[in-house]
């Protein structure tokens, strides 16, 4: 197949209740979509990247610029077999794997669409339902995040993950296994600590956590492998994994137990997989990361996550913890158990609501 022509939009969707880490509050998503064409067909994929660079080193507007001047230019027009073939052709540019990795997903879709197959049987999906678990930000006070956990539990889903920072950990942990002493829960750090935080981190311990996500710097895996013999708990790492050969670096130190695998972070599904892969060949559980995507970054998600090996909860939850509409339809719904069956349509296997999407956008572009 051969790129045609790509089109860019950038659209705003609020955020139905503010979410918070370590490094900021969000309460409303800049989200940039990419929508592929070939042969009368198109294909979707949407960039995962926060509005600034502070998970990394990109923001919307540096992806804009980078899908619009450089990656563009290195797919549109040249014969493509395979999504495979994608990264190599925009290996010249140096990170920016949320840009790269947005026009990588869409192209997977549009292969799936062209093959007339749903996108999680091309990437070799086995899986019929996922297991879901929920991430909840940072919140003022104890008692409004023991309300939230509260409804997430009810709701059904699989494992709770809570955000923490220096000041708002243990105490608060504390709490809310009091009140959950049998929930499968974790924590999320977002790099928040360092070395000299090792005994505070071990206190965590005695909490029984499924995992510690990332709780040293976010390009670390030196000091990781120092801290994980430390604790009982199994570190996760997230920021630090862009590659299948970090992956390998780090399981070979001990830096880590478990993976986190971000579409965006590692730039699309074809380095996706081959993470996936190693770790399970290694009995490494992985599982997916969330970025709060809205729909077509959900249902990416969704198709990469019945990989065999994506085995511990992840942060796919349904469409109306974030959003009052989404931009597919249908919704993405989460099962009284906690799973979102794989769906069935081909491509992503939802429709795309461009009407939605049209009333949502801020700018637009269209790259021949």
């Amino acid at each position: 197949m051969k790129i045609e022509r790509m089109e860019l939009r950038e659209i705003r969707l609020p955020l139905i209740a503010p979410f918070e880490t370590s490094f900021g509050r969000t309460t409303e998503r800049r989200i940039i979509l990419v929508k592929v064409f070939s042969d009368g067909l198109a294909g979707w994929g949407e960039c995962t990247v926060g509005e600034n660079p502070f998970y990394n080193h990109e923001s919307a507007d540096s992806c804009w610029m980078i899908i619009r001047d450089y990656v563009a230019p290195m797919v549109l027009g040249y014969e493509i077999e395979s999504p495979e073939q994608v990264p190599r052709l925009t290996g010249l540019i140096r990170g920016n794997k949320m840009a790269r990795g947005a026009v990588e997903c869409a192209i997977w879709d549009l292969e799936a669409r062209r093959r007339g197959k749903p996108l999680w049987q091309l990437l070799g999906g086995a899986q019929e339902e996922i297991n879901c678990g929920v991430s909840i930000g940072l919140e003022d006070n104890d008692a409004a995040i023991l309300k939230k956990v509260e409804k997430e539990v009810a709701a059904g889903y699989q494992r709770i993950k809570i955000k923490i920072k220096p000041g708002r950990d243990y105490e608060m942990i504390k709490a809310i296994r009091k009140e959950f002493p049998e929930k499968l829960m974790s924590v999320d750090a977002n790099s928040a600590y360092t070395l000299a935080d090792a005994d505070l981190l071990k206190k965590l311990d005695e909490f029984s956590l499924l995992m510690i996500e990332q709780p040293l710097s976010y390009d670390d895996i030196i000091d990781h492998a120092e801290l994980q013999p430390q604790l009982k708990t199994a570190i996760c790492l997230d920021e630090s994994i862009l590659s299948v050969d970090d992956a390998r670096k780090a399981l070979t130190v001990g830096a880590c137990r478990i993976i986190n695998v971000k579409l965006g972070r590692v730039s699309g599904h074809t380095e996706a997989r081959k993470i996936q892969a190693y770790c399970h060949e290694r009995n490494i559980p992985v599982w997916c990361g969330g970025m709060l995507e809205a729909g077509i970054g959900r249902a990416h998600n969704i198709a990469m996550s019945a990989l065999p090996g994506f085995t511990l909860p992840g942060d796919v939850s349904a469409s109306k913890r974030y959003w009052t509409e989404d931009i597919i339809t249908p919704p993405v719904e989460v099962t009284p158990r906690g799973t979102i069956p794989r769906p069935d349509g081909v491509g992503i296997g939802y429709e795309v609501n461009e009407k939605r999407i049209e009333s949502l956008t801020e700018r637009t572009e269209v790259i021949r």
